[in-house]
């Protein structure tokens, strides 16, 4: 059922819906199969909104083990009656013919009913969760715990070692340790040995003081690839990186490069093989930029359980997500480099990710002496210090209990001690000096262009994903034999490299208009999929940015992806208002005012199709675009919210775009429509193209590359 749109800002919350034990009043009510049968509704409500997210796989697998153990038990039970057992046995067949229709609709759930389905840990629990719940007392299960937060080096079940690795391992067997850039061991008497230093660092931040950035060095020339140009703000940390700097907390606000920063001082430092751990949302962009901007370094990328990883790459890309099944590899490869994106997201001391990242960093500058050490992250530092305490660690700042050998020498020759207010701002200095870079864009406004749009490719490795590649598979595979049969019976034409690009054109035209009146998998269900699927991950990046910058705007094209981000920031706990076309005029300027008067509202969702005019929305300077336009004008208008007159900062528009399938071949065909220059400069429209046909286009492309994959294939 569709829900009201006319919503004011608002603080929901979500989440997963645990189960909740309530007093019975009837023996039907009692038991386990209540909770079964609304988990099971549960499931089925989300099936049928086309919403099967992992948690939601989770319930669906959890149930039906339940529903199978359970029926055991029923038939097994001598103390009730055969009536009794009868009745129990029918509910849960209504049950279990739930989740039959459900796997039905959703093809993909039905692997998780197989004998040999892989049950995980969340499964389990959930199973356990449901059955404490209903009073009824969970089996023991015969698992391997993971490691505790004392001993985060212990193997667990899940770690993994690719093969390509082992082939490394076996073609270097012997990985020398590298000490000779080892800091120098302290000498003398240590009159701060007896102080306990952690607590007034911190407390030298909450103070206040200067600039939290260290003075950097002025840029040098730097050989880049063709078409490559570094701002001179990105150039002063990578020579800093060349002068011998190792250890970077760099801050800056998002939109001014931290990317290209870190994988020029990783050349410039000469820090391979460099490991880079993400969020999954970044993961293929940063494969994206080491071709950018070191193209003469390898890249892979770690998925899943790594059996497509290339164990002798220059640079290992890894998320935070499957670090713990890599951890024990990834420490052994011998690493003189690893940068962690989104910082803040090991603060927490005690989380698997915090402690897998602490552990690597510890391995490595222990093997390595003086490798390179960059913590990426947008979050402002002077709020929450304490959230650093797990960054400076992972730098070798610090330990649990006290600052390190190079920290320790530069309070030392202070001269001061926590007992005198002058230390607060010296010690301050010294941190800063370690490594600390924080710049706005108001700060270098005149490195960047005052609008520009960054493409954030996202990979889709889920169900979803893999059924949206392979949809787009049948569509080209339709296209070539709709091309193929019209061939049959057209020669004329021109024919260019043995393709009849007339006909290629044709058969698209039918297409497309074949799509206005068909119900099966077209070009415009593709892509309104493709929306549904990156919608997680465009809200995941918006609260990223909204958690380091501030206000967000967040433009989707569909309703339906609106609604998943709001879930989304919803369980991340970010208040959102929203505009959407149903709304009236009074709740409409409600929820603009909310966003741009409430300092707590973060985010606004919009409907690139009622929210691309009319508004002012420059409070923030920060745009997702969670999906893409049909037209480049309506992307512009959309952009224009923020980027008007009034606006101090430089604006960016984040545009989420879907690796490896439409939605990629779709953007390119946007940025030839409206000239890249122009959008990317000034927001001209002079270079403009009409995009009425875009869809038409995006077909011949598709078909164009069918046929260029067919004949190559054939002619090799």
């Amino acid at each position: 059922m569709a829900r009201s749109r006319q919503r004011s800002a608002n603080t929901r919350r979500g989440g997963t819906t645990r189960p909740q034990r309530r007093p019975a009043t009837h023996r039907d009510e009692q038991g386990l199969i209540p909770y079964l049968a609304r988990a099971v509704r549960e499931v089925e409500s989300a099936v049928e909104r086309g919403r099967v997210t992992p948690s939601v796989r989770t319930k669906f697998q959890a149930v039906a083990l339940l529903v199978r153990d359970e029926r055991s038990r029923v038939k097994a039970d001598e103390t009730a009656t055969q009536g009794q057992r009868d009745g129990q046995l029918r509910r849960l067949d209504g049950v279990a013919t739930i989740l039959a229709k459900s796997a039905t609709r959703e093809v993909s759930l039905l692997g998780l009913l197989a004998e040999e389905a892989q049950v995980s840990d969340e499964v389990h629990d959930l199973m356990d969760e449901i059955m404490t719940a209903a009073g009824v007392e969970a089996p023991e299960r015969e698992t391997t715990p993971d490691a505790e937060p004392d001993d985060a080096a212990a193997p667990t079940e899940r770690r993994v070692v690719p093969r390509s690795v082992v082939a490394r391992q076996l073609a270097n067997p012997f990985l020398v340790p590298d000490f000779s850039n080892a800091p120098a061991r302290p000498t003398g008497p240590r009159r701060l040995a007896t102080w306990e230093l952690i607590g007034p660092l911190f407390r030298a931040f909450e103070q206040g003081g200067a600039s939290a950035s260290m003075a950097l060095p002025e840029p040098a020339d730097l050989r880049l690839p063709d078409g490559r140009e570094l701002m001179p703000h990105q150039a002063r940390v990578v020579a800093a990186a060349a002068e011998g700097h190792r250890t970077f907390l760099l801050a800056d606000e998002p939109g001014l490069g931290k990317t290209a920063q870190s994988l020029l001082a990783a050349r410039a430092a000469q820090a391979y093989p460099l490991l880079v751990v993400v969020p999954n949302v970044v993961k293929t962009n940063w494969a994206r930029e080491v071709g950018l901007w070191t193209p003469e370094r390898s890249v892979t990328v770690v998925h899943g359980d790594g059996h497509t990883v290339d164990g002798f790459a220059d640079i290992v890309v890894v998320n935070y997500e499957v670090l713990d099944r890599h951890v024990g590899w990834l420490g052994d490869h011998g690493f003189r480099g690893m940068v962690i994106d989104e910082a803040h997201f090991i603060k927490n001391k005690t989380s698997q990710r915090s402690r897998h990242a602490l552990e690597l960093s510890e391995r490595i500058r222990r093997r390595a002496g003086r490798p390179l050490l960059m913590a990426l992250t947008g979050t402002p530092l002077i709020n929450d210090i304490e959230d650093f305490r797990a960054i400076w660690q992972f730098l070798g700042w610090i330990d649990d209990r006290k600052p390190l050998t190079e920290l320790m020498n530069r309070l030392e020759e202070t001269g001061l001690t926590p007992a005198e207010p002058a230390f607060y701002g010296a010690a301050r200095r010294c941190v800063v000096d370690m490594g600390i870079v924080r710049r706005r864009k108001v700060d270098v406004a005149a490195d960047i262009p005052e609008r520009r749009i960054a493409d954030l490719p996202v990979e889709l490795d889920d169900a979803e994903g893999r059924s949206i590649r392979k949809a787009e598979a049948e569509l080209a595979r339709r296209l070539v034999e709709r091309y193929d049969t019209a061939l049959a019976t057209r020669r004329s034409g021109a024919v260019v490299d043995g393709i009849d690009h007339d006909l290629v054109r044709q058969v698209a035209t039918w297409e497309r208009e074949d799509d206005d009146a068909s119900t099966g998998e077209n070009i415009f269900s593709m892509i309104r999929r493709i929306g549904r699927a990156k919608a997680g991950l465009a809200a995941d990046y918006a609260a990223q940015l909204a958690n380091s910058v501030g206000k967000v705007v967040f433009f989707a094209k569909h309703v339906e992806v609106m609604d998943l981000a709001e879930e989304s920031f919803a369980r991340a706990g970010l208040r959102y208002s929203s505009i959407r076309g149903d709304q009236t005029p009074k709740v409409r300027q409600q929820n603009i005012d909310a966003f741009v008067e409430d300092p707590e509202v973060a985010v606004v969702v919009c409907s690139l199709t009622a929210a691309g005019v009319g508004l002012n929305l420059q409070v923030a300077s920060n745009v997702v675009l969670a999906e893409l336009s049909w037209t480049d004008a309506e992307q512009t208008q959309a952009i224009d919210r923020v980027h008007r007159i009034g606006q101090g900062d430089p604006v960016t528009a984040w545009r989420i775009i879907a690796a490896q399938t439409i939605d990629s071949r779709i953007a390119g065909l946007i940025d030839s429509k409206a000239g890249l220059a122009a959008r990317a400069l000034d927001g001209s429209d002079e270079a403009l193209a009409s995009s009425a046909d875009l869809q038409l286009e995006a077909l011949v492309v598709l078909l164009t590359q069918a046929l260029e994959a067919r004949d190559g294939g054939a002619a090799a």
